[in-house]
């Protein structure tokens, strides 16, 4: 089974029915082996490509995970990216915003960590947290201290979906390539997987009583997401819905998603002028004499 893109793509436009859409699918390897092939090939295609599209410098591309708890993203983006090259990639997990960060507006703590040109930034949760967690703990929204709050928190999603379509069309006309992936996680898995943080030891770290208190709020957060991803997937900036019950499949869907991505731009490695080619000959002269 050959993993097709558009398959977990998000079209701008469409009405997100997260009930629509699975939490699993046809794998697309066989077995443990075949999976640890699969993702060693994509995992060699993407360290190639990434060289290349450092080399290039014309491109900066973002990754944003997004996803409820235990729904694989940390594994995605270690098992994945684990064959680019550290200077290259860079990775940034945001949680609960601190007092300074509070300080501005809800897109400025994320700002200042976009990648640059011929780098690929990975945001471990994203400014869509303010339009997820944020609406469903509204408390959350009042010590930001908007002072336009009061006047109706439909407007203040509205505005805040505006502000995050627009700031990635501007980073999409100056070079950034956006790509967002939100894991889709049935609450089941997830039941699963909690339970597994608190049998084995070795996974006990991973479990924190504030998990268990967001699950109750499992309603909420879909419609948060359905409203999100239907009223931000664009086509500069598009969501992927990727099914996240099987963790393995899961991250060669993303995989092969990102190589897509980086295969889709215009690069190339420098030309070398003919007075570099002159100089190099020279150096080449000086070291073999």
């Amino acid at each position: 089974m050959k993993i097709s893109s558009k398959d977990f793509r998000v079209k701008e436009g469409d009405d997100v029915d997260l009930g629509k859409w699975p939490t699993i699918v046809e794998p697309v390897y066989k077995s443990k082996d075949q999976y640890q092939k699969l993702l060693e090939e994509h995992v060699a295609q993407l360290s190639s490509l990434q060289q290349l599209h450092y080399a290039s410098n014309r491109y900066a591309v973002l990754l944003i995970f997004q996803a409820m708890d235990a729904a694989g993203k940390d594994g995605a983006i270690r098992h994945v990216m684990s064959g680019v090259n550290p200077q290259g990639c860079q990775v940034f997990s945001f949680k609960h915003p601190s007092p300074a960060e509070l300080q501005h507006d809800f897109l400025w703590r994320t700002t200042r960590d976009l990648p640059e040109r011929g780098r690929i930034g990975i945001f471990n949760r994203s400014y869509y947290e303010e339009v997820l967690i944020v609406r469903v703990h509204p408390e959350i929204l009042r010590s930001e201290g908007i002072p336009d709050a009061p006047h109706g928190e439909k407007a203040i999603w509205r505005d805040r979906y505006h502000s995050i379509v627009n700031l990635e069309k501007h980073l999409h006309v100056n070079g950034t390539r956006i790509v967002k992936f939100y894991l889709h996680l049935s609450k089941e898995e997830q039941r699963k997987r909690f339970l597994a943080r608190i049998d084995e030891p070795e996974k006990n770290w991973k479990f924190s009583l504030a998990d268990i208190a967001e699950r109750k709020f499992w309603k909420h957060y879909m419609k948060a997401y359905e409203e999100c991803l239907s009223t931000t997937s664009t086509r500069e900036a598009p969501w992927y819905v990727v099914p996240a019950d099987d963790k393995e499949n899961a991250r060669l869907i993303v995989s092969q998603i990102i190589l897509d991505t980086l295969e889709g731009l215009e690069m190339s490695y420098p030309k070398t002028t003919d007075e570099r080619h002159q100089e190099l000959l020279e150096i080449r002269k000086q070291l073999t004499t």
